[in-house]
C-alpha cells in the first residue's frame, strides 16, 4: 500500500525501481521460452509438419530451438538487425514458423501478412511497417516483386540459388535468394538481454476504418499468451493442438502455438483445413485441442466419425447442445488481435448458461458501457464492451505507425472493442453484435468503408453502402449496394448497370483480397436512412438476406 506521500510502498519498492513490466513477464521473452523447454523437455515434440504431401517431420524442442537459432544466425548475417521489420508472406509451412521465431530471438519484428493480399496491399503492408526484408513461398513472389515494395532481398522458401536469381542489379527490385541462405551456424548465435516489451511480431486486422491496422505483439504479450492460454482451455504438457488457420492469425499464432509453447505441448501444423484430411490428422495425431470455426462444424457433427483423442474445442461460446452435436467439450474463448488471447473465457465444468462466452479472465477488467452516454450498463442491457489491462501485456502495445488510430481505440486506459454484448447473471457476458461497419468472411475481418473507398471511386458511381449477406459456410460475404450517377433509361441504363457492376467488381478484384471483394452489387435508387440522413445498414442487411443465394 502507498503511503500517499512519498510514493514509497511499505516494502520500500518505490515507482522508480519497480521493473516496467510489472514483474507478470519479468525475465521472460520467446526465446527465453524456446530455451526453457529445450532444457526441461529437450526430446518432447514441439512442431509437427503434417502436409498432404511430401515429408512430414518432427522438430523436438531441443531441435526447435536448433533451427530456431540457426535462422537467427542467417537473419543476422543478411543484415537485419534488432528492430528491423521482416515481411513473412507465407501460407502455413514449418519454414515460416523458424522465421517467426528468429525474427524474434533476433530482436527484430516479424510482419506476417495474409496472403490473399493484392500487390497493391502488400504495398500498403511493406510500406506502414518500414519492412526491409521478405520471406515468403515461389506462388507470392510475383505479387510482392509487383508491389514495388522497398525491400533488400526476397528468401523464397524451397527456392534454390539457380531459380532464385541474383534480382535486379540496379537495385530497382529486391534480390532473390533461397530460404537455405538463411540458414547460418547456431553455435555463433550469442544471445541477445530479455526484453519483454520489445515489439515481436505486427498482424494487421481490419477494423471500421478504410485501411487494416498494424497490431503491435511485444514478447510479454506472447510469455501473456502461453501462460493463460493454456489455463483457459486445460491444455496440459502432455497434449497436441492442431494448427489449420492461417499462420498469419492470431488464432494460429497466439491462441494456439503460444498456448502450446506455454507449458512445453506439441502443436500440429498443417497447410490448410481440410475436411478429407481432418479425421485422417486427428486419429494419426493424437490431437487432443482444436480451434472450432462455424465451418468445421459438419466434420465434427459427423455421424460417423472415428473415435480418436480430441476431447476440447475452443470457440466463441458454451453449451452442453454443442457438446453433444460435435462430441467433445466446448470452451469458450473471446478475444480479439488486440487482446492476444482469450480475454473472456468459459470452460463446460464451470456449467455456465448456454451461449454464455464465460467471464473476464483474470488480468483483464471488462465493463459494458452505453456508447451514446457513456454509463456504465446494468445487467441485461446491450453495450459496447470495453476492457483494461497492461498494453504490451494483457493487450496490444500501439497500432504501428498510427498514433490516431492508438488514441481512438482507448478510453483512458480502455479498450474500445467494438464488439457489443450483454452482461447477464453471474457475471457472464453474452455476444450480441459487432460493429456494423465491421463484416467476417469465414474468419477474415472486412472493413465495410474500406469496400466502400474503393468502389467509391469507380466512375458512374453517386454512392455505395457495403454489407455482409449471410452465408452458409463463410457466415457472410460481402455484397455492395450503388446508387449510380443519373445516365441513360431504359435498355440502355440496363446495359450501363451491367457495365458499371463489372467496372466495380473489377476495381476491387485488383486492389483488395478475395475475400473482400462484394459477391453481388445491388442498384438502388436510394438507401433506407435513419435520423439525421444515416444509412441503415440493418435494414440493407435484410434487403441482401431477401435476395438469391450469392
Amino acid at each position: 500500500m502507498s503511503d500517499g506521500n512519498t510514493g514509497t510502498n511499505n516494502d520500500g519498492i518505490t515507482a522508480a525501481t519497480a521493473p516496467p513490466d510489472g514483474f507478470s513477464v519479468h525475465g521472460q521473452d520467446i526465446p527465453w521460452l524456446l530455451r526453457h523447454w529445450a532444457e526441461h523437455r529437450s526430446d518432447h515434440p514441439a512442431l509437427v509438419w503434417d502436409p498432404p504431401e511430401g515429408p512430414g517431420r518432427t522438430w523436438t524442442y531441443a531441435e526447435l530451438l536448433h533451427d530456431t537459432q540457426r535462422v537467427t544466425v542467417g537473419l543476422a548475417e543478411l543484415g537485419v538487425r534488432h528492430g528491423d521489420k521482416v515481411l513473412l508472406h507465407s501460407d502455413n509451412c514449418p519454414e515460416m514458423v523458424l522465421a517467426w521465431l528468429a525474427c524474434a530471438t533476433l530482436g527484430a519484428v516479424a510482419v506476417t501478412t495474409n496472403t490473399k493480399a493484392t500487390p497493391s496491399e502488400i504495398a500498403y503492408y511493406a510500406a506502414q511497417t518500414e519492412s526491409s526484408v521478405a520471406v515468403t513461398q515461389p506462388g507470392f513472389v510475383e505479387a510482392i516483386t509487383e508491389s514495388g515494395a522497398k525491400l533488400r532481398w526476397i528468401a523464397v522458401i524451397g527456392g534454390s540459388d539457380g531459380d532464385a536469381g541474383e534480382g535486379d542489379k540496379t537495385g530497382a527490385a529486391p534480390e532473390l535468394i533461397p530460404f537455405d541462405r538463411l540458414h547460418g551456424d547456431p553455435a555463433a548465435w550469442q544471445g541477445r538481454p530479455i526484453e519483454p516489451l520489445l515489439p515481436f511480431g505486427i498482424m494487421f486486422t481490419s477494423g471500421t476504418t478504410s485501411r487494416p491496422k498494424g497490431v503491435v505483439h511485444t514478447h510479454g504479450n506472447a510469455v501473456w499468451a502461453g501462460r493463460t492460454g493454456s489455463r483457459n482451455i486445460d491444455l496440459g504438457p502432455d497434449d497436441r493442438y492442431l494448427i489449420y488457420l492461417p499462420f498469419f492469425h492470431v488464432n494460429a499464432q497466439s491462441w494456439s502455438f503460444f498456448t502450446v509453447l506455454g507449458v512445453g505441448a506439441t502443436a500440429v501444423l498443417t497447410p490448410k483445413w481440410s475436411i478429407s484430411r481432418f479425421w485422417d490428422v486427428v486419429v494419426r495425431q493424437r490431437i487432443t485441442h482444436i480451434s472450432v470455426m462455424p465451418f468445421t462444424m459438419g466434420v465434427l457433427a459427423a455421424p460417423d466419425r472415428p473415435r480418436s483423442d480430441l476431447r476440447v474445442g475452443v470457440f466463441g461460446q458454451v453449451g452442453t447442445a454443442l457438446d453433444a452435436m460435435l462430441g467433445l467439450k466446448v470452451y469458450a474463448g473471446y478475444g480479439m488481435t488486440e487482446t492476444v488471447i482469450h480475454c473472456i473465457s468459459g470452460k463446460p465444468s464451470e456449467h455456465l448458461p448456454a451461449k454464455s462466452m464465460g467471464r473476464p479472465v483474470p488480468g483483464y477488467e471488462c465493463a459494458v458501457v452505453d456508447r451514446e452516454t457513456g454509463r456504465e450498463c446494468g445487467v441485461g442491457e446491450v453495450g459496447e464492451l470495453w476492457l483494461r489491462g497492461r498494453r504490451g501485456i494483457q493487450l496490444f502495445l500501439e497500432y504501428y505507425g498510427n498514433a490516431e488510430a492508438t488514441e481512438a481505440a482507448f478510453q483512458g486506459d480502455w479498450f474500445r472493442t467494438g464488439d457489443m454484448v450483454v452482461l447477464g447473471e453471474g457475471g457472464n457476458v453474452f455476444y450480441r453484435e459487432r460493429d456494423k461497419d465491421l463484416l467476417k468472411v469465414g474468419g477474415e475481418n472486412v472493413s465495410a468503408r474500406e469496400v466502400e473507398d474503393v468502389i467509391g471511386g469507380v466512375p458512374g458511381v453517386r454512392s455505395v453502402a457495403v454489407v455482409g449477406k449471410t452465408h452458409d459456410f463463410l457466415n457472410e460475404v460481402v455484397v455492395a449496394f450503388v446508387i449510380p450517377a443519373p445516365g441513360d433509361s431504359g435498355e440502355a441504363a440496363s446495359d450501363q448497370s451491367e457495365q458499371l457492376a463489372k467496372a466495380i467488381l473489377d476495381e476491387c478484384r485488383t486492389r483488395l483480397s478475395a475475400f473482400k471483394v462484394p459477391r453481388a452489387v445491388y442498384f438502388v435508387d436510394a438507401f433506407p436512412l435513419g435520423t439525421l440522413d444515416k444509412v441503415l445498414k440493418k435494414e440493407l442487411r435484410d434487403m441482401a438476406d431477401a435476395r438469391p443465394p450469392v
